[in-house]
């Protein structure tokens, strides 16, 4: 039985459409408009959408033809992810003022833990509010944050009162919190898995509490245990400052379908190309190549062979991404590629946090 740490006081800080909403900053015309960052109308996915956007149910990972047609006044924008990183350092940076126990979990969030803080301030409802201020002072945007005696409740938190907006979940309101909240709700229990709850009568956190751990283990496994414990108010998980990185990619998505190996690997040789410029920057290594596929009918496929020796060169990793091209024959037109390096080196590096996409 797992027994519950002495409750902190975490901050979880998400800001609002992060994407969209520097966009709207940088470029004023797009301001209260349904904006979508990423790819087309015609290609690609959306990465971000406004506010605006969302009220026609314009969200991330939708296709840019669904996205059009939900929303036919929709503006498209490519990404910027070099401003998009340098927003977020600054956003960090004002975090840092309060505690060094920040862990970021994208450029768009974070946790901290303020249970000692460096204002002294024993309120972490108020350092929240801070934050929050000094965000949209200093940087123009607006960040919703939920606040809690551990991570899972103040994730859960912050998506209560967005966007710009705080909720505080105190010690003694967790556990009536968690039991009337609906089971969509509770983070890591994503659409799949929500059926699955529905179907074995579990529609409120009230519904899972009521189940035996022996009941949750049968049917989520390992998961089940996780629910077990998170719906009673317990999660030992504790803010680190660092991530120990266990895969680093470079991939990207093509402007036109690929039908052809010699064409993809042109396309594979550049990949490559970043993925090593990115491990020797951190000083990483590893020894399984996986190469990423993704097909015109947005279906998609991994193919991954491991090493007996750790590798970081362009050369050595191309030549396996080709062995895996060559494997089988393509099913359809390509629409993405992408390579990766895992089982890394780093358990005994120190750690680094990197960036896994970029655009060409």
């Amino acid at each position: 039985m797992q027994e519950p740490i002495p409750n902190r006081k975490i901050i979880h800080v998400d800001m609002d459409a992060f994407y969209a909403s520097v966009e709207q900053l940088d470029n004023p015309e797009l301001r209260g408009k349904p904006l979508a960052v990423g790819g087309s109308e015609h290609r690609g996915v959306v990465s971000a959408a406004s506010y605006e956007a969302r009220k026609f149910g314009v969200r991330s990972a939708l296709s840019g033809t669904l996205a059009k047609k939900y929303c036919p006044e929709l503006i498209f924008v490519r990404p910027r992810f070099d401003r998009y990183k340098e927003i977020s350092n600054k956003i960090r940076n004002i975090f840092h003022d309060y505690t060094d126990l920040v862990e970021p979990l994208s450029l768009d969030e974070a946790y901290l833990d303020v249970t000692v803080n460096k204002k002294g301030n024993p309120s972490a409802s108020l350092i929240a509010q801070e934050i929050r201020k000094r965000i949209y002072d200093e940087l123009g945007l607006t960040a919703s944050a939920g606040i809690s005696i551990n991570k899972f409740v103040a994730k859960v938190a912050s998506d209560y009162n967005k966007p710009n907006g705080q909720k505080t979940i105190g010690p003694d309101e967790v556990i009536p919190f968690l039991e009337q909240l609906p089971i969509r709700k509770f983070y890591g229990v994503g659409k799949v898995t929500t059926e699955k709850m529905y179907q074995l009568g579990i529609f409120t956190g009230l519904d899972l509490k009521n189940k035996s751990l022996e009941f949750l283990e049968k049917h989520f496994g390992k998961t089940g245990t996780f629910y077990y414990h998170v719906v009673r108010g317990i999660h030992n998980g504790q803010v680190k400052s660092n991530h120990i990185a266990k895969s680093v990619a470079a991939e990207h998505t093509f402007n036109e379908n690929l039908t052809s190996e010699i064409f993809m690997l042109e396309k594979l040789e550049r990949i490559a190309a970043e993925l090593e410029r990115r491990l020797k920057k951190h000083n990483i290594s590893g020894k399984t190549v996986t190469l990423k596929i993704k097909y015109s009918d947005f279906s998609q496929q991994t193919r991954s062979k491991t090493l007996p020796y750790f590798i970081s060169d362009k050369a050595l990793m191309l030549e396996t991404a080709k062995e895996l091209l060559f494997q089988e024959r393509m099913k359809e037109s390509v629409r993405l590629l992408g390579i990766s390096l895992n089982n890394l080196n780093t358990e005994v590096k120190k750690t680094v946090v990197v960036q896994l996409k970029f655009d060409f």
